[in-house]
């Protein structure tokens, strides 16, 4: 009779004690397969396996995930787990069919350990639910909502594609096939996705030195390298679609700006080179003048040593001074003229600078608030355009909140406007923090901000203003040594679809003098 595991494992602790061996787990997994009857397996080599496992590369988000698949086989001592993470990290795929690869890699770590003991029975195994073609129809719709992410230049890619969607949808699809048939393109998935985000890095790689090559340009033009760092900052990922419309946006404003600067440059090089040619044209007019004049003197000067007598003299002296005096009119005039074209050169210098002036200024704050660095107004109703049209579009929701901070007249009387501006930069700055990066920040007046929060509906949009709320308890205002509480009170409203921006700010404007009048630092949903 066959003797049960737990008399089994009696029976070795003895032969242990009697063999005075330590109880190590290699000599109580020994002398339990001698007591039991079954061969002795050797130790599983936990540690060198570790040490293999830590020495492959992990470049790529698929050598990353083979690395962490086989160091939890290793962990589970699963001889199968680690062959199977093995031939997935060299690129080749596990064969369909038990054990499971995807499934030996599963088990939580009791169970693991578990059927590792000699004499500890393992719980059974938790059946699947049935694979209804539902199901499968779910997984179809996965991978064409992922298709358009991975590009189309890859042909057998798109083929595998075509050919596990068409398995997907057969009726009575075989689940033992579409198994194969999901390993092999999970695997062909994960260097398509690799080479989609290699792809997009080197993009804004490319992007960002167009940008670096175009500030080198002007190195005198400060308004440019401006627009140069909102483009790299704007750049910068997590990229959305809102920030490459932004992106686009401040890119047309530079070439713009740009060549609104050269056309007022070439002009004003054009109006130089016309002085020049003019004041070229003088000076030779005033050669010959001086030339003719000498000639005259010189004349004269022959006719007086000829004259025998004073009445010879007088018609002499006569064209000497009329020479003289024609000759003087021309200096002044030329004179004058020159004056003027100094005049004009140095009205066209300053136009050119007050022009940089202006671009400086203009760069910095045609869209944004000069105290808060948050949208102004102008900023605001384009960023409300940008929204609604994707509102429109993809039929996402779009939630607009405006926050008004309460008693901050007290706030200014009390400690003074220069903190009163202090404060307001306060609120923004963690406004920003605790916002979504495609969230939108806009001072809407004095001490009233707007947030645009896109993919947001109603009670999210409540919930998003609380944790701001909350984030401005934890964080004081420091005056001086002082420390100010700064609270708000709010109203978010939910842009209908056929909602114009001015309507949802005036809904939102009226949840908020709502939530003033009920006791202040509280949000109300319009």
């Amino acid at each position: 009779m066959n003797k049960k595991p737990f008399e089994i494992a009696r029976e070795t602790l003895k032969q242990l004690t009697a063999r005075k061996l330590a109880p190590t787990p290699a000599n109580y997994q020994s002398v339990y397969s001698e007591v039991a009857g079954v061969p002795t397996l050797p130790p599983f080599p936990a540690d060198r396996l570790r040490e293999i496992a830590q020495a492959l590369p992990a470049k790529t988000p698929g050598q990353q995930r083979h690395r962490a698949l086989l160091e939890s086989a290793v962990g589970q001592m699963n001889w199968d787990g680690v062959k199977s993470a093995l031939l997935a990290y060299a690129g080749f795929t596990p064969p369909a069919g038990p054990p499971d690869a995807a499934m030996a890699l599963a088990p939580a770590a009791a169970v693991g350990s578990a059927a590792l003991v000699p004499g500890v029975a393992a719980p059974s195994a938790i059946s699947a639910p049935a694979l209804t073609a539902e199901f499968f129809e779910q997984i179809a719709r996965l991978l064409d909502y992922a298709r358009p992410a991975l590009g189309s230049d890859d042909e057998r890619f798109n083929q595998q594609t075509q050919e596990v969607l068409k398995m997907l949808r057969q009726p009575g699809a075989d689940a033992v096939v579409v198994k194969r048939l999901l390993a092999d393109f999970g695997h062909r998935l994960s260097f398509a996705a690799e080479e989609q985000v290699e792809v997009r890095a080197g993009l804004l790689k490319l992007l960002h030195l167009i940008f670096e090559n175009i500030g080198e340009l002007s190195l005198e033009d400060q308004w440019l390298k401006g627009q140069i760092e909102s483009l790299k900052v704007a750049s910068l990922p997590p990229l959305t679609l809102r920030r490459l419309d932004e992106v686009e946006r401040l890119l047309r404003d530079v070439i713009f700006k740009q060549a609104e600067a050269k056309g007022r440059e070439l002009q004003a090089h054009e109006e130089m080179r016309q002085m020049l040619a003019a004041f070229v044209a003088r000076l030779s007019q005033m050669t010959e003048s001086t030339s003719t004049f000498h000639s005259k003197l010189d004349e004269s000067a022959r006719l007086i040593e000829q004259a025998k007598s004073l009445t010879d003299v007088a018609p002499v002296l006569k064209e000497v001074v009329g020479a003289t005096r024609s000759m003087a009119q021309d200096t002044l005039s030329a004179r004058d003229e020159l004056r003027g074209m100094r005049e004009k050169a140095l009205t066209t210098e300053a136009e050119i600078a007050k022009l940089h002036q202006e671009l400086d200024r203009v760069s910095i704050q045609a869209r944004h608030d000069s105290l808060t660095g948050a949208l102004n107004r102008k900023g605001l109703d384009e960023a409300l355009v940008r929204e609604l049209s994707v509102l429109r579009r993809k039929e996402t929701p779009l939630c607009m909140a405006l926050l008004d901070i309460d008693n901050f007249k007290k706030i200014n009387d009390q400690l003074g406007h220069q903190s009163g501006d202090a404060a307001l930069v306060h609120l923004a700055t963690v406004a920003r923090e605790v916002m979504r990066p495609q969230d939108t920040l806009a001072r809407y007046g004095g001490e009233e901000f707007v947030l645009l929060l896109p993919d947001t509906a109603l009670d999210k949009g409540v919930e998003a203003m609380t944790r701001l709320q909350r984030e401005l308890t934890k964080r004081f205002f420091m005056s001086g040594a002082e420390k100010v509480l700064i609270t708000f009170s709010a109203g978010v409203a939910q842009v209908a679809a056929d909602e114009t921006g001015p309507d949802a700010i005036k809904r939102a404007d009226q949840a908020m003098y709502l939530a003033k009048r009920a006791g202040k630092n509280r949000v109300l949903a319009a």
